[in-house]
């Protein structure tokens, strides 16, 4: 059934942190700390103010960067080139996620609020760069991040993939209601299920998941 749900699709966009690799391994938090010294820098807060702000923001523009953009006027690619500058010991290569993605028919892609090359260095750490066609990070959407459609749009358009036959794999739920509203198949990859009615399928195992498609 799963796999009769997905026969139409040429198009495979995927989230990349907490969605290719598991949350257990917490390479975020790298980054959420170096989020929270920036705000604290260009802010003058203290860390806990600070890390309330990079939330509320989170919350209300999708990232933190667009919030420190909105009102700090922020520099975009020096916020990216410092909060991604984190170690990538903890990613560990998949080959056989590396194998199923590749095999995939149609287009494979990268989407990310976070930078590109951020995430060609996550990609090479997991051994999952030959797998994907192209990489866009929220730079190629000029700043703008998901969840808005927008972003989406600006996306879709720069790869030429048609939406209608196309399928998001997300670690947000609230990233996949654009998509959804775009017609594409909607895949929630988390350890916990989110009902929603933009979500059409739900996985805590993203290789187990793309097997039942093969």
């Amino acid at each position: 059934m799963t796999k009769d749900r997905f026969a139409h699709v040429r198009a495979w966009v995927f989230d990349l942190d907490n969605t290719l690799y598991s949350p257990a391994v917490r390479l975020f938090d790298q980054i959420e700390a170096r989020m929270n010294a920036y705000v604290s820098r260009v802010t003058g807060l203290a860390k806990e103010d600070a890390a309330h702000l990079r939330r509320d923001y989170w919350a209300r523009y999708g990232t933190t960067l667009a919030g420190l953009m909105t009102h700090h006027e922020v520099d975009p690619e020096d916020y990216l080139i410092d909060v991604h500058d984190i170690s990538f010991d903890a990613l560990a290569p998949d080959p056989h996620l590396a194998e199923l993605i590749a095999t995939l028919p149609g287009r494979r892609i990268v989407y990310t609020n976070g930078s590109a090359p951020y995430a060609a260095q996550v990609l090479k750490a997991r051994g999952l760069d030959a797998a994907f066609d192209a990489i866009y990070g929220v730079e190629h959407a000029d700043y703008t991040p998901k969840p808005r459609a927008e972003a989406f749009d600006r996306i879709f358009a720069l790869d030429g993939l048609d939406p209608t036959e196309a399928a998001m794999f997300e670690d947000d739920p609230r990233n996949l209601a654009a998509p959804h509203a775009l017609g594409m198949r909607t895949v929630h990859v988390a350890p916990e299920a989110t009902p929603a009615p933009h979500i059409q399928h739900h996985t805590d195992d993203l290789a187990g998941f793309l097997r039942r498609l093969r």
